[in-house]
């Protein structure tokens, strides 16, 4: 994002206004279009808020903005009084079509993230950059040589990625599947709108967890699903509460995420899973097992898939690099029957001719990797490490004021607060002290819960943003 030099000669309110005026020229910014108000734009750009309104004032002089009563500032219809030509109204289309913008929590997230990198982050569920294998993926580089072809490969995904994934999931998670079962994607969000787009109806009924990552995203709410709730116990959900939705609303297809559950860290029992799989082969409702976190165990094997004991092909399986890895790689999976295979591939040619044959030809380097079981075993335990400082900061800041139970895996601590809260207000005091985390009603949650995790933020930065909060808390 840009941000004025304070070392330049030029007053930072010009700058600023030059700013705007050169995005006004561009287009970047039509007539009409509403400007961000002047505590906004002070606070993204870091600079006081008079000098925003200072900038406002030089650009409404030249007649490029205008203030609104109620509306604030906007680019001016009539620019330097020429008549206005015939622009689209940009605002009507952005309001427009059938997919729905983010929640609000999780834009106000995103837009401070953006505007304050150095906030400590524990919103995001991405890994801090110090556990990447940056050094793993550099020396590939260097040691192999790239002989691929650069054009569009098959949208299905590079066929030596799935072919690698089939010993890996195999070896690593008790998978048995096919090249031709696999399906390459951008991650587990392109995976998940496939299914939704693809295989399921406006009006379909679904059931997810209750709380559940699936609750913010909008794209749920986009493809026109009802949705039905499935809460989430000690050890996962009942799998008795899907006979009764089933007879009540004919739910067509279940979402679950059963070891270390986004945003609750649970794990479902054993004997859940024998239940739940019989249960969705009686009623003939597919499972979409979604499982970014199985390979974060902290000690002994990872728990068991569902996928691994599916033997009716009921089971959708979505997994991704993207909380063991690289995000930046931009690689995830599905697993599901050739047929679906072959209608999402096809969904999939449609909307982007196939991923990027450079890093799906990096993944698959990767994942065949001595180096790569050992950077999951570096992985496992800076999580741990990372986990437990957050623990004892909680401990020590939060004694009797939160309720949590640390999982043995995934990157997340689910806490209640044990007072009343609004949830908008203790996140904006927490911005305000330099900490950003998910409010729990993002995932569907009543308010008073939070999700902190323990993977984006350094870990000399942990026991800083628990005490941030605290303060935060203090306030409200």
């Amino acid at each position: 994002m840009w941000k004025p030099e304070r070392a330049s000669k030029k007053p930072l309110y010009q700058q600023i206004a030059d700013h705007l005026e050169r995005r006004i020229s561009y287009g970047e910014l039509p007539p009409g279009s509403i400007l961000p108000s002047e505590r906004k734009l002070a606070e993204q750009l870091e600079v006081n808020r008079s000098t925003v309104i200072q900038a406002y004032e030089e650009l409404r002089a030249s007649g490029l903005v205008e203030s609104v009563v109620g509306s604030g500032t906007r680019v001016s219809r009539t620019k330097w009084g020429i008549a206005p030509k015939h622009t689209p109204n940009w605002r009507q289309y952005t309001e427009g079509g059938t997919f729905l913008p983010n929640l609000p929590f999780m834009r106000r997230i995103r837009e401070v993230t953006r505007s304050h990198p150095n906030i400590i982050n524990m919103a995001s569920g991405e890994l801090s950059s110090d556990m990447f294998p940056n050094d793993i993926v550099q020396s590939l580089l260097q040691e192999q040589t790239f002989n691929e072809h650069l054009g569009y490969d098959d949208p299905q995904g590079y066929y030596r990625l799935r072919s690698s994934l089939v010993s890996v999931l195999e070896r690593n998670n008790g998978i048995q599947t096919t090249e031709s079962s696999i399906l390459i994607t951008s991650g587990s969000q392109q995976s998940l709108y496939l299914i939704t787009q693809c295989l399921l109806s406006p009006g379909d009924a679904v059931a997810i967890e209750d709380p559940s990552y699936c609750y913010s995203l909008p794209m749920f709410q986009s493809a026109g699903l009802r949705i039905f709730r499935l809460p989430v116990q000690q050890d996962g959900i009942d799998p008795d509460d899907i006979i009764k939705l089933f007879r009540e609303h004919r739910i067509r297809m279940l979402f679950l995420n059963p070891n270390y559950q986004n945003p609750t860290g649970t794990v479902l029992s054993q004997s859940k899973r024998i239940r739940l799989l019989k249960i969705a082969v009686d009623l003939g409702i597919p499972i979409v097992e979604d499982d970014p976190f199985s390979l974060t165990a902290f000690e002994g094997s990872p728990p068991t898939t569902l996928k691994a004991m599916d033997t009716d092909g009921i089971v959708l399986y979505i997994g991704s690099l993207s909380k063991i890895a690289a995000s930046g790689l931009r690689i995830g999976w599905m697993i599901a029957p050739q047929s679906v295979i072959s209608r999402l591939t096809d969904a999939r040619q449609q909307m982007d001719f196939g991923l990027s044959i450079i890093s799906q030809w990096a993944a698959e380097r990767l994942l065949n990797s001595d180096q790569f079981h050992r950077h999951l075993d570096q992985l496992r335990v800076s999580l741990y490490h990372k986990q437990q400082i957050m623990v004892q900061a909680i401990n020590r800041t939060l004694q009797g004021r939160v309720t949590f139970h640390a999982p043995d895996g995934g990157l997340n601590l689910w806490c209640k607060i044990n007072q009343v809260v609004d949830d908008g207000k203790l996140l904006e005091e927490s911005i305000r002290r330099g900490l950003v985390y998910v409010p729990g009603s993002v995932y569907g949650s009543e308010p008073g819960f939070v999700r902190f995790s323990y993977a984006k933020p350094y870990t000399a930065d942990i026991s800083s943003g628990i005490s941030a909060f605290a303060e935060a808390l203090n306030t409200i």
